[in-house]
C-alpha cells in the first residue's frame, strides 16, 4: 500500500514539474514564466520530497525531507519576488496582453538597484619595528 502512495506522489510531482517546464517554454514574458516555475515547481518538488519521506519511513530521512520542503516553500516565493522586482526596475516590459501595471507610479524613473554595503573599516598601518 505504501508503494502505491509513493508512486502516486512521485507521479503527481513529476506531472507538476512537467507543467512548470511547459510554462517556461509557453508563457509570453518573464513575469508569467516566473509564476509558472515558482508555483508548479514548488508543488512538484514538494510532492516528491513527501514521497521520499513516506518511502523510507525513518524519522531522520523524513525530518531531512520535510526540512528541505519547508526551505523550498519559504524561499521560492521570496526569490521569485526579488527576481521579478529586479526585472521590473531594470526595465523588462511585460507582454502586450498585460493591461494593468499596478507598480506604475510607485517607483521613480531613475530608481537604481544598489547593494547596501558599508565599506570595511580601515585598519591602522602595521609598523615593522
Amino acid at each position: 500500500m505504501v508503494d502505491v502512495l509513493v508512486y502516486a506522489l512521485v507521479s503527481v510531482g513529476i506531472f507538476f514539474l512537467f507543467i512548470a517546464a511547459i510554462g517556461v517554454v509557453r508563457m509570453p514574458d518573464l513575469y508569467n514564466r516566473m509564476h509558472a516555475t515558482s508555483k508548479a515547481g514548488t508543488l512538484g518538488v514538494g510532492l516528491i520530497l513527501v514521497a521520499v519521506a513516506v518511502f523510507y519511513q525513518e524519522l531522520s530521512v523524513a525530518a531531512r525531507a520535510l526540512s528541505a520542503l519547508a526551505f523550498i516553500i519559504l524561499t521560492a516565493p521570496v526569490a521569485a519576488h526579488a527576481l521579478g522586482r529586479a526585472a521590473y526596475l531594470s526595465g523588462v516590459k511585460p507582454c502586450r496582453d498585460t493591461y494593468i501595471d499596478e507598480l506604475a507610479g510607485h517607483y521613480q524613473k531613475n530608481h537604481k538597484l544598489e547593494s547596501i554595503e558599508k565599506p570595511a573599516p580601515k585598519s591602522p598601518p602595521e609598523s615593522n619595528a
